[in-house]
């Protein structure tokens, strides 16, 4: 099966992650067709050297440049355009796929092909990837996806392989910032779609304390309960369901960085 990557980097990426990002995708048991990296806005002179240096390495790799920056939901939208592929595996570009990724995805839509959106768990870690600080586990089966997603993002989006025309159907990336990807997920369930996660990590995803800390504050609160009205509305989730999550997210979202940290990490994985 011929299969596209879908990855966006932007101005503020480290050098060294975006090396190991890329090395990680050109290192998977089956090779991408395709690898579409979405230049969100100008980069630094350092990080075009390295995107240059990869195309001349790869000719898999292709570059589209937007002239501003536009953020992660419309760079991903511009980039799924140039997507030659139905099936699209994303990626950040600063977390590192296994080895065997692309090929036990791949496989699931061979075996399943009712199946839209296939997902994975990750592993986070915090420096180098032997520093595993937790694993977010998500469900298997499609019903028990949907359940979840009614609480909490029933998919790890850097981790995601999925069909563009599904993605499409359901109107493609929307701007919702912090909840892109979730916002997508809802969408396409709604519209029919069939999910499915994969009962092991298959990506390395970059974790840090500060990581933690942009999740909090007042500004994420207004977001969060935004998204919740948006559930309540598309009559997704029930009003008693809504207020549960209202409370437990804006209790989430105000308390001490630590306490969340903790909460996320013990309580939440």
């Amino acid at each position: 099966m011929y299969f596209s990557v879908l990855l966006s980097v932007y101005k503020k990426e480290r050098i060294d992650n975006l090396r190991q990002s890329l090395d990680s995708l050109f290192a998977q048991t089956i090779f991408p067709d395709e690898v579409i990296l979405v230049e969100d806005g100008p980069l630094s002179d350092k990080l075009n050297n390295v995107v240059n240096e990869y195309q001349s390495n790869y000719s898999a790799l292709k570059v589209v440049s937007l002239p501003v920056n536009q953020g992660l939901g419309k760079a991903l939208n511009e980039g799924l355009k140039h997507c030659s592929h139905d099936l699209v595996a994303r990626m950040d570009t600063d977390d590192i796929a296994k080895p065997e990724r692309f090929e036990k995805q791949v496989k699931v839509f061979r075996k399943h092909p009712e199946v839209d959106v296939v997902g994975s768990w990750i592993d986070e870690f915090e420096g180098d990837i032997s520093h595993v600080v937790s694993v977010r586990r998500l469900p298997e089966c499609h019903e028990e996806i949907l359940s979840f997603a009614k609480k909490r993002n029933p998919i790890n989006h850097p981790v995601v392989m999925f069909k563009k025309e599904a993605v499409l159907a359901a109107g493609g990336y929307q701007h919702f910032p912090l909840f892109e990807d979730y916002y997508l997920w809802i969408r396409m369930l709604m519209n029919g779609a069939k999910f499915y996660n994969v009962q092991e990590s298959l990506l390395y995803f970059r974790s840090s304390p500060d990581m933690f800390k942009r999740r909090g504050g007042l500004k994420y609160v207004g977001t969060e309960v935004r998204f919740q009205n948006f559930l309540l509305r598309s009559h997704f989730i029930s009003f008693l369901r809504y207020v549960q999550n209202v409370i437990i997210r804006v209790m989430t979202r105000i308390m001490p960085n630590r306490w969340r940290t903790f909460l996320y990490r013990k309580k939440l994985r």
